[in-house]
């Protein structure tokens, strides 16, 4: 998106901890697989050891056929494959479609090994971290007006040539930022917070009210940052003594913003790190962001990796919990997104779509994860 990216307003925090950061498409080299004898595979920043499908919880109660369209769209996007090991795998699912999830079930037993990702310290445990991202949904004004003040930037000229670029405080008070940003404003939220929840996810979409009154739904995908490191405003407004943990959701820090305006700047100002933007149409509203892959991420069925332990389009089979409950979410998923909060071995950020079930699963996701990696026989 995230770097259809990257859910979160907290890093670390029960509430909206994603803090992932969409970047662009990337090509990602893959490993050499593993020998027909299932040796581990080592990858740069984790070791996957060889598994059985019955290791997997869930295996035989998910229902695979829901992510095979998401399988097609990284087939289409293949990485670097000098063993071809994917280009055969990705030929035979294009000329397949599976009748049902049984039909789904065998085929990926029948052509891929499971991996469990481990960290590649000796003895480290298999169990890491899953947080939630979502694509936002809010409403902006072509032109600037009396109640819509904050906006949404194209990347300013000189981005390239300055880096890092001016911080989100300097963006309001330097002169040169000023003018490198004049005319570069693509929409105007009537709240701040909607233009940093757009930037913290990476991309969302945006319902526009034109000049002439015509409203139309385009989407702001990630086109740069000014290279500035993250501060959660989340982290911030609880070390001040304004927040509890719990407190620390969207919700809560909409309400906070709502009864101390004067405030608001101060907030912002602690996350230096902006997003810029470019205006994409919005032909079919049932398709996700692009994520760092290049392909349009599928709710529920894509997550965000660190590249370095699971090669992006590689399948992956997630073992935890829904948000806030002890209901298990085993389901097979396509690795096919980053972020710059997402690292280590046994990591992932879950896309949970768009809408408000979506922002509101993606905002409480902080949930024990167990991984398998499904690589070609």
């Amino acid at each position: 998106m995230r770097r259809a990216y990257r859910a979160a307003v907290l890093c670390a925090v029960p509430m909206l901890a994603a803090c992932g950061w969409l970047s662009p498409p990337v090509r990602v080299e893959m490993p050499v697989p593993a020998p027909a004898a299932a040796h581990p595979i080592e990858q740069r920043n984790a070791r996957w050891l060889a598994a059985s499908w019955t290791d997997l919880p869930g295996w035989s109660a998910d229902r695979p056929l829901e992510a095979w369209s998401a399988l097609l769209r990284s087939c289409e996007r293949l990485a670097p494959d000098p063993q071809r090991v994917w280009a055969a795998v990705c030929a035979d699912a294009q000329r397949t479609q599976p009748a049902d999830d049984a039909a789904a079930r065998s085929w990926f037993e029948l052509r891929l090994t499971p991996y469990q990702v481990l960290p590649r310290e000796p003895g480290a445990s298999g169990e890491g971290l899953v947080t939630g991202y979502f694509e936002p949904l809010v409403e902006a004004s072509r032109v600037p007006r009396s109640t819509h003040r904050a906006p949404y930037h194209a990347p300013p000229a000189d981005l390239a040539a300055r880096k890092p670029w001016f911080t989100r405080a300097q963006m309001t008070s330097e002169p040169a930022a000023q003018a490198a940003l004049r005319g570069r404003e693509i929409a105007w939220a009537a709240d701040p917070l909607d233009v940093l929840v757009l930037q913290i996810q990476g991309s969302g979409r945006v319902r526009i009210t034109e000049a002439d009154g015509r409203v139309q739904t385009v989407r702001l995908a990630f086109a740069g940052t000014n290279d500035q490191p993250y501060a959660s405003v989340g982290r911030w407004l609880i070390e001040q003594g304004e927040l509890k943990p719990s407190e620390a959701s969207w919700p809560g820090i909409r309400e906070w913003a709502r009864k101390n305006p004067l405030r608001v700047q101060q907030m912002l100002a602690v996350n230096p790190r902006v997003v810029f933007f470019r205006e994409e149409p919005l032909p079919d509203a049932n398709q996700g962001p692009r994520g760092t892959q290049g392909v349009a991420l599928t709710p529920q069925r894509s997550i965000a990796v660190d590249p370095s332990s699971i090669p992006l389009g590689t399948p992956v089979w997630i073992d935890t919990t829904e948000p806030l409950s002890a209901t298990p979410l085993r389901r097979l998923v396509l690795a096919q997104d980053t972020g710059s909060a997402i690292t280590g071995a046994v990591r992932a950020d879950y896309f949970w779509g768009w809408g408000e079930r979506a922002e509101a699963q993606a905002g409480r996701m902080k949930q024990p994860l167990r991984m398998w990696a499904l690589w070609p026989r």
